[in-house]
């Protein structure tokens, strides 16, 4: 399941383990527009009562009702309501473990989060003020960008707070950059990784932190009104400003940089070759700063690597307001790093300072909310934009609504609200997942499922990551039901097309092949797995295959100490793969040829 079906589900989960309580049921004739100012207030007295739990299960009903008479964004107000009140009657306690373990699940946790939270065994509720929670329930705009973005990572007692403190702040301010507050609350509720925002730079020379919310709300909204912004940012999404947020550098510095970088929105690309970039510092394989400090006048005064360059570009992009991403990608022989930013027509730029001649086939972004990598498919619906279109908004509201349909019990409307769903939009992809689980619960048979299968990859053709999702479960049904030589045709058919157009997804998978290899195979066995993959795919592969599979192989032989055979697949490689003179590749196969000879 997605996240959005997985939030739905234990809010929908702990409402009906407790009974829908006592709270009186919406009267018909509401459900025609959205909750009046008069209603809000009576939900809150209610809530103040008996508490925000007893009030969910009346809002709920009211929701599906105003669904099912086909108005939606009336039923799609009722809805953020219910989700308001279903957030607020979870108890701390009931939250916690379920957020670790969502966690721990995503693997996104890291030595910089706290290692205990505050339990108050308290409904989540009471960390907001009053005044706040009226506001989030008479703002329906706000609670759909709230709700489409909100993961199960997000840790909600943090966003709460700061939800509190910018509002307590400045209300009005708070009203006018409504989405720029949510941006902050989404990436400010935990603290980044260590290895934000790359890791060709020692902690010692920059500081891990972000800024408290407050300042941070502060200098940005200065910036706007001041004018120095190239993006208005009150007509940003949280989605897009949650880009500008998380600046790693210090306002001192984004300041500075507003009065060297002066390129105008149009011309922002150049802020990437403004440093020059070290050719030296490569050749002699020194990829890690070595300067005292990470500032960005150290960088441009002393000239960098490309990951300098992209943080350079990145930063003197957020300090104009310009959401940036800094990218990582693969080449032939090196490893690069480059940069993208929303342009004046607020398209997405992706490849600034990305060298065509390396076939970087693609690139990988942290995103801050989560600190996950951002996948290739999210990447390319942050690019298209279509989420900003209404009929995506109108799939959404019906694939909403069929995620809370399946947590409750109702399979049938919940498939039937997915197909709403993908019949408006076919990439709402939290839909295609209902309508499988919907399925799954309706006792559909595997052919059944298999045909939705292949019709969800068919959406996502032109998504090679999501496209071999798909036909690998379609794979995996088939062979569960015995159709072996049908399950490994459909794989050999994705693997030929991604040959064609994507290396990096058949080298994930020749990963997991030799993964499954090492688990399940005698060391002989392994090598000729690895060797078939150095012959199949290795012919002219660069640095990628060398990360993925030759790294991975000698340092598994080196475990089960076999350093003969880790030393053959080396030297096979070398032979194997596109190794260019001095080239970065030419010196790692190098550095782990000697590593296998004479181990630390």
């Amino acid at each position: 399941m997605t996240s959005s079906v997985k939030i739905i589900s234990f809010v929908v989960g702990l409402m009906l383990a407790r009974g829908a309580g006592a709270a009186p049921t919406i009267p018909e004739a509401e459900l025609l527009a959205p909750p009046t100012p008069q209603r809000i207030a009576a939900i809150i007295a209610a809530a103040q009562r008996e508490g925000w739990a007893p009030q969910a299960a009346p809002l709920r009903i009211a929701a599906q009702n105003a669904y099912r008479r086909g108005n939606l964004p009336a039923a799609e107000a009722w809805f953020n309501v219910y989700r308001w009140t279903g957030l607020w009657g979870m108890s701390d306690h009931e939250y916690l473990p379920r957020w670790t373990e969502a966690v721990k699940t995503l693997r996104v946790g890291h030595p910089n989060m706290p290692r205990n939270f505050p339990l108050r065994r308290a409904p989540l509720g009471f960390l907001l003020l009053p005044e706040v929670q009226v506001w989030l329930l008479s703002h329906p705009a706000f609670s759909e960008e709230f709700f489409s973005l909100l993961s199960q990572v997000d840790y909600l007692p943090g966003v709460f707070q700061i939800l509190n403190e910018l509002h307590f702040h400045d209300p009005v301010r708070f009203d006018t950059y409504a989405n720029l507050v949510l941006a902050i609350a989404l990436v400010y509720e935990v603290p980044p990784p260590p290895h934000w925002p790359h890791g060709q730079v020692p902690v010692a020379a920059l500081r891990r932190q972000l800024p408290k919310p407050v300042e941070a709300f502060k200098w940005w909204t200065r910036q706007d009104e001041l004018g120095h912004t190239h993006h208005r940012l009150a007509n940003l999404g949280a989605d897009e400003l949650k880009f500008v947020v998380d600046a790693a550098a210090p306002f001192v510095e984004l300041e500075w940089s507003q009065q060297i970088v002066g390129y105008s929105l149009t011309r922002m690309a150049r802020a990437y070759t403004m440093v020059r970039y070290d050719a030296g510092r490569v050749q002699r394989g020194e990829l890690i700063w070595s300067g005292g400090t990470y500032a960005l006048d150290d960088i441009l005064a002393a000239g960098g690597i490309c990951v300098d360059q992209g943080y350079f570009a990145a930063q003197a992009g957020k300090a104009r307001g310009v959401p940036t991403l800094l990218f990582r990608g693969q080449g032939v022989d090196s490893r690069h790093a480059w940069f993208g930013f929303l342009d004046t027509k607020e398209k997405w730029q992706l490849d600034v300072g990305r060298y065509a001649e390396q076939r970087f086939v693609t690139g990988y972004v942290l995103d801050p909310q989560t600190w996950r990598e951002i996948s290739d498919h999210e990447l390319r619906f942050l690019s298209e934009r279509f989420r900003t279109l209404p009929a995506f908004r109108e799939s959404r509201v019906h694939a909403q609504f069929g995620a809370d349909f399946l947590a409750g019990g109702d399979a049938t409307a919940a498939e039937e609200a997915a197909r709403k769903a993908i019949a408006l939009e076919r990439r709402n992809l939290p839909a295609w997942e209902t309508l499988l689980s919907a399925q799954t619960a309706r006792g559909r048979d595997a052919k059944q499922r298999e045909v939705t299968l292949r019709e969800a990859a068919q959406a996502f053709e032109k998504y090679p990551d999501l496209e071999t999702v798909y036909f690998t479960r379609v794979s995996e049904s088939l062979r569960a039901r015995g159709e072996t030589a049908l399950a490994e045709a459909e794989l050999n058919r994705v693997a030929n097309k991604n040959q064609r157009k994507r290396e990096d997804l058949n080298l994930m998978e020749a990963r997991r092949t030799l993964v499954r290899a090492f688990a399940t195979q005698p060391v002989e066995e392994q090598v000729r797995t690895y060797n078939t993959l150095v012959t199949t795919l290795g012919r002219g592969a660069g640095i990628a295959f060398f990360d993925q599979v030759v790294v991975v192989f000698a340092e598994h032989m080196m475990q089960l100490q076999q350093p003969a055979e880790a030393l053959k697949a080396v030297e096979a490689a070398r032979q194997a793969l596109k190794i260019q003179g001095n080239s970065q590749l030419a010196r790692e196969i190098e550095k782990l040829s000697q590593w296998v000879r004479t181990p630390p």
